[in-house]
């Protein structure tokens, strides 16, 4: 019985403080302050569509260096598999040339491995940029509705 008094009344309380905290700006005084979160929401989101814009542009050039470094990596390792192959049935020097060729063939896989994760990065940074563009388009949409219900109640307006 004694915790669902308890349970009854923290309820009462939560809900009943939530309209209190629902709109932060509610008076014709208020204005210059939500005027100047406005101003301040509205350039972020500009700073964040270019964000966005250079991001992607970016994210275009990440890939065609990631599908490159692919292919450089895939061209090394048959070459070196086919110079390893020659190695086997050859003198020291085509053993050398095998190794050195292994060795280019390894340094193009990793090159290719850190496009990879650098196109992975940039997808993630434009993930980020698109998530807080979100929440910033929501709080604009909330301080047009401060606005909105501010003006309602100022006479004349």
């Amino acid at each position: 019985m004694k915790k669902n008094l308890l349970l009854l009344s923290l309820l009462i309380i939560f809900f009943g403080a939530r309209p209190a905290y629902s709109q932060k700006y509610r008076t014709v005084e208020d204005t210059l302050r939500l005027s100047q979160e406005y101003t301040k929401v509205t350039n972020d989101i500009d700073d964040l569509n270019k964000k966005i814009a250079e991001a992607q542009s970016d994210m275009e050039s990440y890939k065609a260096k990631a599908n490159n470094a692919g292919n450089d990596a895939a061209r090394a390792a048959s070459a070196s598999s086919t110079q390893a192959d020659k190695a086997t049935n050859g003198s020291v020097a085509s053993a050398k040339s095998a190794k050195r060729k292994a060795r280019k063939a390894y340094k193009q896989a990793r090159d290719s491995q850190s496009a990879d994760k650098r196109m992975n990065s940039q997808a993630n940074k434009l993930a980020r940029y698109e998530k807080d563009l979100k929440k910033k388009q929501e709080r604009q949409k909330e301080l047009d509705e401060m606005r909105l219900k501010i003006m309602q109640t100022v006479p004349g307006a």
